[in-house]
């Protein structure tokens, strides 16, 4: 019951964003950014290309600032522990071609990480 209701800000967001975005759908972002390659996400289980590219961006900037930032049932992970598990969930739970431009910036030093 509470993972549903941690789930339930996808929707929550879309339906703030999306009367006020109808030029630009950001609401899409809010909307598919929990949605995984694979299927195995939420809230609607979309695979590969269905997921916008804006959501598949957001994904891995969403995991990436999850895992980094401390939250009270633990301690944050580190960059290179977040960007290991961008490595090993590439093509699976996160854009392949996403995860290899988000590492090459971070390598770069063109991200404010």
């Amino acid at each position: 019951m509470e993972f549903q209701l941690i789930k339930d800000h996808t929707t929550k967001g879309e339906e703030i964003l999306r009367p006020i975005s109808e030029d630009l759908p950001i609401w899409e972002v809010a909307l598919y950014h929990h949605e995984r390659m694979d299927g195995s996400g939420y809230p609607h289980g979309l695979k590969g290309k269905n997921i916008p590219l804006s959501a598949r961006i957001v994904a891995v900037a969403d995991v990436v600032d999850a895992m980094s930032s401390h939250r009270p049932y633990r301690a944050a992970f580190s960059i290179e522990h977040a960007i290991e598990e961008l490595k090993q969930n590439a093509g699976t739970k996160y854009d392949p071609e996403v995860v290899k431009i988000f590492i090459k910036l971070f390598e770069e030093g063109r991200l404010p990480l």
